[in-house]
């Protein structure tokens, strides 16, 4: 069991893909992302290996969810500033976790 305060901790906020292209330097097939979190927060970078159930296409313009108060990671020659959401379907692959309707951008999951 954690606290509220735990979860607190953890800043889980909204953006929209701006750009992606593949990420030929990672060891499993990913993405570079460009995701606007709006004017607090701007654009951060992410790697994705979501290359399963999405194209390059289908990303931009989608909302997604990411923890933007990790410390960057760096991936190969890519900085990753926040961890993009995702959950397994039934073969392990990344399926995004996003609001279902569009949402202000940069605001905070509760």
């Amino acid at each position: 069991m954690i606290s509220y305060d735990d979860f607190a901790a953890v800043d889980i906020r909204v953006g929209r893909i701006l750009r992606a292209e593949p990420f030929a330097q990672a060891r499993k097939p990913a993405f570079k992302l460009w995701i606007d979190f709006g004017p607090q927060i701007g654009e951060r970078k992410s790697s994705a290996q979501i290359t399963r159930h999405y194209t390059i296409e289908s990303l931009i313009g989608r909302q997604v969810l990411a923890v933007v108060n990790f410390p960057p990671r760096q991936i190969g020659p890519f900085m990753s500033e926040v961890l993009v959401l995702g959950a397994p379907d039934a073969d392990g692959e990344v399926v995004l976790l996003a609001p279902d309707h569009d949402v202000p951008l940069g605001g905070r999951m509760y």
